[in-house]
């Protein structure tokens, strides 16, 4: 296995954390008849010749030795060797731009890629279902590989690589097109009887995503019965490595089943945006006898919520229903899921309540390190708008320690939280002053209050900006915060001689926004918002942009500057400074095309768009087009721009809102 091993300069050769020659010691261990000897050599390997998917000077002198490792049925564990052969090899090195590392260490697969014929008939069913894959990406035979795979459907009794050979024949119909409808034959074939449910389950997936012509008509209630046949058979997976490692930790991670799991996460993919059919899959799912399926259709369910739009009634319903089990892992995804849909939450209302009031233990989480925080049933309840989370949450407050960020969350509940104000108050007045976590404190506080109305609340917000202007220290943080909600109250007037102070600060344009809300005089704050207007900071500009809009008429001698930053400069400085044009001339003019150009060019634009237009009325009229569209669309807005963020469904939603309310209004 190891001849010409010590003929390798390993010591000249370079890995992810420096010189190789640690790397011989690790390939020999991997023959090793110690579980443990052999495990820590694999996370050694990853770690330094394949360090998170990446390939290195001393990765292709690996290939030959790890090649003839995964040869030897007496090695144990070669399924690990097999995987980390085809990983060397695989995506890293498929795409433009791979690097001299990344195609040395292709080849070098590529140039033993005769051995993953026999591996692919090894006795080892985890051998075979890695080499299946690995014929397709490295045997540059199309015709054979496409005959290999059909004899190994035949002769494989194993689900797991029958299940491995069918997403190898879908790669096949992707990299050969022209040969691509063998590979869909079979595919068909083994989405049909005789063939067990989890193998015709994939090939359904793959069919969907390659050939949605061959699949049948009740392809949604066939999956679902071959979902519930398969967990009937299913015996828990052995762990492959049998020590506790990285590599079995990460696995660990994974779903309890990951091959369902995938199955029908290639399911949900391929039907796209045929929201009906992927409800109707995921109440399928939900309604399985297995916890674990259910639990995989909690996940699945993120995926739907996060990036469509549709009824999720039922669904959610189904999600709440979730939460009535003992099964820890099931729940706490029902949670997680729930958490965050806000007002989509509404129809599990019922059964977080009750989680609530059984479970008093899971109101907060507490963690190793810091503060608790707000638990996930508590937290989905307030942020769905309900009533029922406020006795909970006033317990919270009474208790030596609230968690973090309760605020933020009551402040879901509007005014339904009123309750709650004096224990928000004796929070506020309590933050030390002089803390650097002033700010991390009071910024919830203030989010709750601010939502509440409580006018009595004044005095608090008052301590919180004495030493003004330059002794705020880290409450500078929230000046801002305590401004807009003084002005919120109808507090501006009392407090103007603590906000002209702060006239000189950052905070200059919030504070002139709430001046001219206690006595109108433009003549005392048009010049402020005028010199934060021209300064290069965007941030300062946006916050002078917003507050001249609130002037009205009456700051027409901001006009000049605000055309000029609406028809220049980032998107997201235009839309401000379009909406201000319109609130202080009544123009529609220079508007709309901005507003136009925008709603295309960025879609994170449409819900700030959307609220300027509504302020427009009939003037709005010219957009039309782009108001009754929106809500046709089943992507989400929010869906098409970058990450997840949390805030992402509320703000789709309540664009689809604002649209609606628009095309009706014009």
């Amino acid at each position: 296995m190891f001849t010409g091993i010590d003929e390798v300069d390993w010591a000249s050769l370079r890995h992810a954390h420096g010189s190789a020659e640690d790397v011989p010691g690790w390939l020999r261990a991997l023959a090793s008849p110690d579980t443990a000897e052999r495990a820590t050599a694999l996370d050694g390997l990853y770690d330094a010749v394949h360090h998170q998917g990446r390939v290195y000077e001393a990765t292709p002198a690996c290939v030959p030795f790890l090649f003839a490792l995964a040869a030897r049925e007496e090695v144990p564990d070669r399924g690990c060797v097999v995987e980390l052969l085809v990983g060397i090899g695989g995506e890293s090195a498929e795409g433009a731009g791979a690097d001299g590392a990344a195609n040395a260490a292709r080849e070098a697969v590529r140039a033993g890629a005769e051995a993953f014929v026999a591996l692919a008939g090894d006795p080892d069913p985890v051998v075979r279902r890695v080499a299946a894959g690995a014929l397709v990406r490295f045997l540059d035979q199309p015709v054979r590989v496409l005959e290999l795979l059909r004899r190994r459907l035949r002769a494989e009794r194993d689900d797991h690589v029958l299940t491995a050979l069918t997403e190898a024949l879908a790669r096949f119909a992707r990299r050969y097109p022209a040969l691509a409808d063998g590979a869909l034959d079979l595919l068909a074939e083994q989405s049909a009887p005789p063939c067990a449910p989890g193998p015709r389950l994939a090939a359904l997936g793959q069919l969907a995503l390659h050939a949605p012509v061959r699949l049948p008509a009740d392809l949604v209630p066939t999956a679902v019965r071959l979902l519930h046949e398969r967990s009937a058979q299913r015996r828990p997976a052995a762990e492959r490595c049998g020590t506790d490692t990285l590599v079995r930790r990460i696995r660990r991670l994974r779903p309890s089943d990951e091959q369902g799991a995938g199955l029908l996460r290639t399911l949900h993919s391929a039907l796209g945006d045929r929201v009906q059919d992927r409800i109707a899959l995921l109440a399928g799912q939900l309604a399985s006898p297995d916890p674990v399926d259910r639990c995989n259709a909690v996940w699945m369910s993120a995926g739907l919520f996060r990036g469509w739009r549709g009824d999720f009634g039922a669904p959610v319903r189904l999600l709440g229903a979730q939460l009535n089990t003992d099964q820890d892992r099931l729940r706490d995804a029902a949670v997680s899921v729930l958490a965050e849909l806000y007002a989509l939450a509404a129809p599990a209302a019922d059964d977080l309540h009750a989680l609530v009031a059984a479970r008093p233990d899971l109101w907060t989480h507490r963690w190793e390190r810091g503060s608790p925080t707000l638990g996930g049933p508590l937290k989905a309840l307030a942020r769905a708008g309900d009533p029922r989370a406020v006795p909970a949450l006033a317990q919270l407050l009474a208790g030596p320690v609230a968690p973090v960020g309760l605020g933020r969350e009551a402040a879901h509940l509007g005014r339904a939280a009123a309750p709650l104000a004096p224990a928000l108050r004796l929070r506020l007045g309590r933050v030390p002053l002089a803390s650097p976590t002033a700010a991390v404190h009071a910024a919830p506080l203030l989010a709750a209050l601010r939502a509440i109305g409580d006018k009595e609340a004044v005095p608090g917000l008052v301590r919180l900006l004495s030493g003004a202007p330059h002794g705020l220290g880290a409450r500078d943080a929230v000046a801002g915060q305590v401004i807009e909600t003084l002005a919120e109250l109808g507090a501006a007037a009392r407090t103007a001689p603590l906000l002209r102070r702060l006239l000189s600060t950052r905070h200059a344009a919030t504070a002139a926004g709430a001046l001219w809300s206690a006595d109108g005089d433009a003549t005392a704050v048009l010049p402020v918002l005028l010199r934060e207007l021209a300064r290069d900071d965007p941030g300062t500009r946006r916050a002078a942009t917003r507050q001249l809009g609130g002037l009205g008429p009456a700051a027409r001698p901001a006009l000049p500057e605000l055309r000029r930053l609406a028809a220049s400069g980032p998107v997201r400085e235009r839309i401000p400074a379009a909406c201000a044009l319109w609130r202080i001339a009544g123009d529609p003019g220079p508007v709309l095309p901005v507003l136009r150009s925008a709603w295309t060019a960025d879609p994170r634009t449409r819900v700030p768009i959307a609220r300027c237009l509504t302020t427009m009325g009939a003037a709005a009229a010219p957009l039309r087009d782009l108001i009754t569209a929106e809500p046709a669309r089943k992507r989400r807005h929010t869906a098409q721009d970058g990450p997840y963020r949390s805030r992402d469904i509320p703000d789709d939603e309540e664009l689809l809102r604002r649209c609606r309310e628009l095309s009706a209004g014009l």
